[in-house]
């Protein structure tokens, strides 16, 4: 599995093509990128630029070039496998230390496979932050923001399991993004 590199830029320039060319300029500064993910904020404010690398290249990396690392734990392809996903959802959180394990349990056996099986999910996973909070990200790669609003994500959202694990949560983060670019 490759580790993820993300480089995330408060108000990024209004120009699309400004963003892109920083974004390449990062991942041209990064040992081995294996795929270089674009994407801004639908409010504009905010832009992710991810760099898959080997898990080698992590301890390469020096103080040119100081990107939130990111560590892949799990993905899933989605039952839209294959379409266009023009949207990247995030889901980024902590949790209370006791109910780590829980937390954990309740992604991998329920909730990411059940929102992975929603119609218009294309691909998902989840990362860990090894620099910084929150220390847990969800990214879904969707066909439209619409499909957080369908019958089976709400219903995937609101299983007695997810009622149990949510209220532990703290500095949880919601956004929905637009990919501007997704090299391989």
């Amino acid at each position: 599995m490759r580790a993820a590199l993300l480089m995330r830029r408060e108000r990024p320039p209004a120009a699309e093509k400004a963003l892109l060319a920083e974004a390449r300029k990062f991942a041209c500064e990064l040992p081995e990128s294996k795929r270089l993910l674009v994407c801004v904020s639908l409010d504009g404010a905010l832009a992710y630029c991810y760099a898959w690398l080997s898990p080698g290249a992590l301890g390469t990396l020096n103080g040119a070039t100081r990107p939130e690392r990111l560590a892949p734990m799990a993905e899933w392809k989605g039952i839209s496998a294959g379409s266009a996903a023009p949207y990247h959802y995030v889901v980024e959180t902590d949790v209370e230390p006791e109910w780590e394990a829980e937390f954990n349990r309740w992604y991998d056996i329920e909730h990411m496979p059940g929102l992975a099986a929603v119609p218009g999910n294309v691909h998902c996973a989840r990362l860990r932050s090894i620099d910084a909070p929150p220390r847990y990200r969800a990214y879904y790669e969707l066909e439209s923001p619409q499909v957080l609003e369908r019958r089976e994500w709400l219903a995937i959202r609101h299983t007695a399991w997810a009622e149990r694990v949510r209220p532990h949560f703290h500095n949880t983060r919601r956004t929905m993004f637009r990919t501007l670019l997704d090299e391989r």
